[in-house]
Protein backbone atom coordinates (compact mmCIF):
# COMPACT_ATOMS: atom_id res chain seq x y z
CA UNK A 1 0.00 0.00 0.00
CA UNK A 2 2.95 2.14 0.53
CA UNK A 3 4.62 1.79 -2.87
CA UNK A 4 0.63 2.97 -4.10
CA UNK A 5 1.07 6.18 -2.18
CA UNK A 6 4.33 7.12 -3.92
CA UNK A 7 3.40 6.03 -6.87
CA UNK A 8 0.37 8.64 -6.78
CA UNK A 9 2.30 11.18 -5.18
CA UNK A 10 5.06 10.85 -8.12
CA UNK A 11 2.23 11.33 -10.50
CA UNK A 12 0.30 14.25 -8.45
CA UNK A 13 4.16 16.34 -8.49
CA UNK A 14 4.16 15.45 -12.19
CA UNK A 15 1.22 17.21 -12.79
CA UNK A 16 1.24 20.00 -10.63
CA UNK A 17 5.00 21.10 -11.88
CA UNK A 18 3.23 20.71 -15.16
CA UNK A 19 0.73 22.27 -14.10
CA UNK A 20 2.90 25.59 -12.45
CA UNK A 21 5.15 25.29 -16.03
CA UNK A 22 1.88 26.14 -17.94
CA UNK A 23 1.09 28.75 -15.60
CA UNK A 24 4.20 30.32 -15.26
CA UNK A 25 3.98 30.88 -19.71
CA UNK A 26 0.62 32.47 -18.93
CA UNK A 27 1.73 34.96 -16.87
CA UNK A 28 4.88 36.32 -19.13
CA UNK A 29 3.02 38.49 -21.28
CA UNK A 30 0.67 35.86 -23.17
CA UNK A 31 -2.69 37.28 -21.58
CA UNK A 32 -4.58 40.74 -23.41
CA UNK A 33 -2.63 43.77 -23.43
CA UNK A 34 -4.28 47.07 -22.40
CA UNK A 35 -5.69 49.67 -24.89
CA UNK A 36 -3.39 51.78 -26.14
CA UNK A 37 -4.44 55.60 -25.69
CA UNK A 38 -7.15 57.35 -27.59
CA UNK A 39 -9.02 54.09 -27.20
CA UNK A 40 -7.23 52.00 -30.00
CA UNK A 41 -6.68 48.85 -30.19
CA UNK A 42 -3.03 47.76 -29.24
CA UNK A 43 -0.66 47.18 -31.74
CA UNK A 44 -0.40 43.00 -32.84
CA UNK A 45 2.86 41.53 -31.31
CA UNK A 46 5.90 42.07 -32.32
CA UNK A 47 6.96 38.36 -34.46
CA UNK A 48 9.85 38.65 -32.11
CA UNK A 49 7.17 37.63 -29.36
CA UNK A 50 5.44 35.12 -31.45
CA UNK A 51 8.55 33.31 -32.05
CA UNK A 52 9.74 33.34 -28.08
CA UNK A 53 6.20 32.28 -27.29
CA UNK A 54 6.32 29.03 -29.82
CA UNK A 55 9.70 28.30 -28.51
CA UNK A 56 7.94 28.46 -24.95
CA UNK A 57 5.19 25.80 -26.56
CA UNK A 58 7.61 23.64 -27.94
CA UNK A 59 10.34 23.18 -24.67
CA UNK A 60 6.90 22.90 -22.47
CA UNK A 61 5.37 19.78 -25.11
CA UNK A 62 9.37 18.60 -24.68
CA UNK A 63 9.19 18.73 -21.10
CA UNK A 64 5.38 16.89 -20.51
CA UNK A 65 6.73 14.09 -23.22
CA UNK A 66 9.75 13.20 -20.41
CA UNK A 67 7.20 13.01 -17.70
CA UNK A 68 5.49 10.00 -15.89
CA UNK A 69 2.42 10.41 -16.89
CA UNK A 70 1.05 7.05 -18.14
CA UNK A 71 0.40 4.86 -15.56
CA UNK A 72 -1.19 1.12 -15.56
CA UNK A 73 -1.83 -0.76 -12.79
CA UNK A 74 -2.30 -4.83 -12.57
CA UNK A 75 -3.62 -6.75 -9.63
CA UNK A 76 -3.26 -10.22 -8.91
CA UNK A 77 -2.67 -13.19 -6.74
CA UNK A 78 1.24 -13.96 -6.50
CA UNK A 79 0.26 -16.96 -4.17
CA UNK A 80 -2.61 -19.17 -5.71
CA UNK A 81 -4.14 -19.92 -2.47
CA UNK A 82 -4.67 -16.58 -1.52
CA UNK A 83 -7.90 -14.31 -2.87
CA UNK A 84 -8.28 -10.78 -2.91
CA UNK A 85 -5.60 -9.58 -5.51
CA UNK A 86 -3.39 -8.79 -2.84
CA UNK A 87 -0.47 -8.24 -5.28
CA UNK A 88 0.04 -5.99 -8.12
CA UNK A 89 2.42 -3.99 -10.23
CA UNK A 90 2.44 -0.31 -11.56
CA UNK A 91 4.37 0.95 -14.55
CA UNK A 92 5.34 4.93 -15.14
CA UNK A 93 6.91 5.27 -18.44
CA UNK A 94 6.89 8.77 -20.58
CA UNK A 95 6.20 9.40 -23.89
CA UNK A 96 8.83 7.38 -25.33
CA UNK A 97 8.77 4.18 -22.77
CA UNK A 98 11.00 5.00 -20.49
CA UNK A 99 9.98 5.01 -16.97
CA UNK A 100 10.16 2.22 -13.93
CA UNK A 101 7.55 -0.65 -12.74
CA UNK A 102 7.15 -0.98 -9.12
CA UNK A 103 5.45 -4.36 -7.57
CA UNK A 104 4.58 -5.21 -4.61
CA UNK A 105 3.76 -9.21 -3.71
CA UNK A 106 1.83 -9.79 -0.67
CA UNK A 107 0.39 -12.84 1.09
CA UNK A 108 -0.91 -12.35 4.54
CA UNK A 109 2.79 -13.36 6.08
CA UNK A 110 4.83 -11.01 4.71
CA UNK A 111 5.16 -8.19 1.81
CA UNK A 112 8.03 -7.80 -0.78
CA UNK A 113 8.69 -4.68 -2.71
CA UNK A 114 10.97 -4.38 -5.84
CA UNK A 115 11.22 -1.43 -8.51
CA UNK A 116 13.08 -2.12 -12.23
CA UNK A 117 14.48 0.40 -14.65
CA UNK A 118 11.92 0.64 -18.09
CA UNK A 119 13.57 1.78 -21.01
CA UNK A 120 11.63 1.68 -24.70
CA UNK A 121 9.27 -0.47 -23.16
CA UNK A 122 11.39 -2.51 -22.19
CA UNK A 123 12.91 -3.92 -18.89
CA UNK A 124 16.49 -3.68 -17.82
CA UNK A 125 16.68 -6.88 -15.88
CA UNK A 126 13.79 -10.09 -16.14
CA UNK A 127 10.24 -8.56 -15.77
CA UNK A 128 7.71 -10.75 -14.38
CA UNK A 129 4.33 -11.19 -16.73
CA UNK A 130 2.62 -9.34 -14.66
CA UNK A 131 5.25 -6.59 -15.05
CA UNK A 132 5.21 -6.97 -18.59
CA UNK A 133 1.25 -7.06 -18.91
CA UNK A 134 1.44 -3.22 -17.44
CA UNK A 135 3.70 -2.45 -20.12
CA UNK A 136 2.46 -3.96 -22.72
CA UNK A 137 -1.05 -2.45 -22.45
CA UNK A 138 0.88 0.85 -22.09
CA UNK A 139 2.53 0.48 -25.25
CA UNK A 140 -0.78 -0.32 -26.96
CA UNK A 141 -2.56 2.25 -25.75
CA UNK A 142 0.33 4.61 -27.44
CA UNK A 143 0.29 2.99 -30.50
CA UNK A 144 -3.57 3.35 -30.88
CA UNK A 145 -3.57 6.82 -29.06
CA UNK A 146 -5.17 9.33 -31.97
CA UNK A 147 -3.59 12.52 -33.19
CA UNK A 148 -4.46 15.25 -30.66
CA UNK A 149 -7.15 17.87 -32.74
CA UNK A 150 -6.01 21.15 -32.77
CA UNK A 151 -9.97 22.38 -33.76
CA UNK A 152 -13.15 21.15 -32.26
CA UNK A 153 -14.95 18.39 -34.32
CA UNK A 154 -17.85 20.13 -37.02
CA UNK A 155 -21.51 19.75 -35.78
CA UNK A 156 -23.85 18.12 -37.84
CA UNK A 157 -26.33 20.71 -39.52
CA UNK A 158 -30.06 20.79 -39.03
Amino acid sequence: MEAVSIAALVVAATSLATSFAVLRAARRGTGPAPAAEGGKPPKAPARADIAKLRDEVAALRADLAAALRHLAVVRYDAFGDEGGHLSWSIALLDDNGNGAVLTSINSRTATRSYAKNIREYAGDSKLSPEEQEAIDYLRKEADTKAPVRREPPARPGP
